[in-house]
């Protein structure tokens, strides 16, 4: 077998990375690499060819997770034209809804890597990139006016309401968790 070009070599570690990504926000960094490449459709022993070792890649993925979720932001505000209160909601909605519920692959990683965050130690460079990445969504969540404790009240809200609501999908107490936040910071605005 002949040796990948450097744009195929390129496009397969996006894959790796793309692939992390959404099953560390599924199942949690636990996955072993063997599961990890053969979902991104590659062989096992092509993963150290790209990257160091897990560790690293869980650094970059945690990175990618927080940049897709920086260009909903960015999408979501040119959508609604300048009007960023109604962006804001608009991101609250979609954040406390049944698909976002539903589809943790491609959610929110302060939901999706909270516990292996929680987990880990400090000192690595995804920890560093998590704890950027929930201060810059709180940011974003804050109104001008309301400095930066609005921000961090809403993501927490936001983040515990679609925890308990996964918590319990199979009974109707999981609409009505997410009903309650949306209501609950619709009416704090």
């Amino acid at each position: 077998m002949g040796r990948v070009s450097q744009a195929q070599a390129q496009e397969n570690r996006e894959r790796i990375v793309d692939t992390a990504s959404r099953l560390f926000r599924e199942q949690g960094t636990h996955v072993s690499v063997a599961d990890l490449m053969k979902a991104a459709g590659l062989t096992h022993g092509g993963f150290y060819k790209r990257f160091d070792s897990k560790e690293a890649l869980i650094d970059e993925t945690t990175t990618h997770a927080f940049d897709e979720l920086a260009e909903r932001w960015t999408v979501t505000l040119e959508r609604h034209a300048g009007r960023e209160e109604a962006a804001r909601q608009a991101l609250i909605d979609a954040y406390l809804s049944v698909e976002h519920r539903d589809n943790a692959a491609d959610g929110c990683p302060v939901a999706g890597l909270a516990a292996d965050m929680a987990r880990g130690t400090g000192e690595r460079e995804s920890h560093r990139a998590y704890a950027e990445g929930v201060r810059g969504f709180a940011d974003r969540l804050a109104a001008d006016n309301d400095g930066d404790a609005e921000g961090i009240t809403r993501l927490c809200t936001m983040l515990g309401a679609l925890v308990l609501a996964r918590a319990t999908k199979d009974f109707p107490l999981s609409e009505e968790i997410l009903a309650t936040a949306r209501a609950a910071l619709a009416a704090s605005d």
